[in-house]
């Protein structure tokens, strides 16, 4: 059960980059979060083309040894120093969650639905872009600080190998989470009558 209200929890969901292992959260519940998700959350024309993974223990740190290792190549060793930080905070976490998208689903749609064919990838991004919010909302009820990542299409092909993840499978965003050792900072919001507009 849920301990705080909807309000509260989209209010207190934030950016956590300081996490560690030491969650009091069980797997168990871990799923179910997850799981809720995929199965609740909205998609265009009831696709549900949203394909999820969870990584923790060993997995996870996998994971962000294979994304270090991956943006070494590409930035090199010697500015590396503040790329390297970055990957320790997220290895420090608990576990990581993967949002990818199924396309041979969006590919589906296209064919059937031809005069909306430009539109699916966009609705399949839309998706994917609730399922990580619903995700990063159900970890926050439960006390747990998450971020949310952007590491495709770099580590793609390493991370579909190691896990046996299908090609058709892409791969849209990562999740790193643990147990919060620091808060984020003050959050600025714009103006909300320059956001907002009501009519009747």
């Amino acid at each position: 059960m849920m301990m705080k209200d909807f309000y509260a929890t989209l209010k207190e969901r934030r950016s956590y980059y300081g996490i560690n292992k030491e969650v009091n959260v069980s797997d168990e519940r871990i799923r179910e979060i997850v799981e809720f998700a995929v199965k609740y959350t909205p998609s265009a024309f009831n696709s549900q083309s949203a394909r999820l993974v969870v990584l923790t223990g060993d997995a996870h740190d996998k994971l962000w040894d294979i994304t270090t290792e991956t943006l070494r190549k590409v930035v090199g060793d010697g500015d590396f120093e503040g790329t390297q930080q970055k990957m320790d905070s997220f290895k420090a976490g608990y576990g990581t969650v993967l949002f990818f998208e199924d396309q041979t689903v969006v590919q589906s749609l296209q064919e059937q639905f031809p005069t909306y064919a430009d539109n699916f990838p966009v609705w399949s991004n839309q998706s994917s872009g609730m399922h990580q919010l619903v995700v990063w909302s159900g970890l926050e009820a439960e006390g747990l600080g998450a971020s949310l990542q952007h590491y495709n299409p770099l580590i793609d092909d390493e991370v579909k190998k190691e896990w046996g993840i299908p090609g058709e499978w892409k791969l849209i965003a990562q999740m790193p989470f643990g147990s919060p050792t620091s808060q984020p900072g003050e959050k600025e919001f714009k103006p909300l009558e320059d956001r907002v507009k009501f009519y009747k």
